[in-house]
């Protein structure tokens, strides 16, 4: 085609013909994008063309230390709560009689209450009474690569015999993990294991008497437990993504320090159902 346009153009300077001279199109203003859109636009241009800000600048102001990329371990022993005696758990319709030593109290703060495959665990807390104190271990992810070394590690904790206990476990932080090990491509280790959930019982025995029966309600009338300075647990998330966004690690000592109570007050709850001679029964 280019051959032959040069030798039209040719033949028309022969000829003394002059080609007419193209019509210009006339321009439009572009037209100015909605704020919507623009708003996206400028989240992915800052996303593609500036770094991101480091999320870690100095790892000692993390809670506990740092035991694989993106994953860290706390780990204390307390006096506080006693260990109980062996005990039947026909409070919490579990038949069986069970000794402390195969407890498993855990307890999880997550990205939201809504649960779903968009949620996820970012700090774990597994409570039990070994040799002779109760310890706490929590596991907190610093970066979503964590994951996978935070469920592995928690899987590694369990036993066949262990028996869960929990706060509302059965409708939230269980479903939560075995989702997350699920889309992790990993086996959950906590299918078939015996599972105390002591909302349950607290709510048989105490819901016409208390105005709820949530887990700051059951350790205050039951403990004596008040908690000051506590970050409530609905500000949790809040904590973690404002970490991930470059902020300060601050507030996650506050989520560790909650989330201990959490698992101190499981323990507590526990023992007063376990040693009590006049112990709940299902109805």
């Amino acid at each position: 085609m280019s051959a032959l346009a040069d030798k039209l153009r040719g033949l028309r300077r022969q000829a003394g013909v002059t080609p007419p001279a193209p019509t210009p199109v006339p321009t439009q203003p572009r037209p100015a994008l909605p704020d919507n859109i623009r708003q996206l636009l400028g989240i992915r241009q800052r996303a593609q063309g500036k770094p991101r800000r480091n999320v870690v600048t100095d790892p000692a102001s993390l809670p506990g230390e740092t035991i694989a990329p993106g994953l860290q371990l706390c780990e204390t022993r307390s006096a506080w709560p006693p260990t109980p005696p062996t005990f039947h758990a026909d409070f919490a319709r579990v038949d069986d009689v069970i000794a402390p030593e195969r407890l498993f109290l855990f307890d999880t703060e997550t990205t939201g209450l809504a649960g779903g495959t968009g949620t996820r665990a970012f700090m774990i807390g597994v409570g039990d009474w070994h040799e002779g104190a109760f310890r706490e271990r929590q596991l907190l992810i610093t970066t979503l690569a964590g994951e996978a070394a935070m469920l592995d590690c928690f899987a590694s904790w369990l036993h066949p015999d262990a028996v869960l206990v929990s706060y509302n476990g059965k409708s939230y932080d269980t479903p939560l993990l075995k989702t997350r090990f699920r889309l992790l491509q990993r086996a959950c280790p906590l299918e078939g294991l015996a599972h105390i959930d002591l909302l349950h019982p607290v709510r048989r025995r105490w819901r016409a008497a208390w105005e709820n029966c949530r887990l700051a309600t059951a350790e205050r009338q039951l403990l004596q437990v008040v908690r000051e300075d506590d970050l409530p647990g609905s500000e949790a998330p809040a904590a973690w993504l404002g970490f991930l966004r470059g902020g300060s690690a601050g507030p996650l000592h506050r989520v560790a320090r909650h989330n201990s109570q959490d698992l101190r007050s499981l323990g507590g709850i526990l023992h007063h159902f376990a040693v009590e001679d006049d112990a709940p029964t299902a109805v």
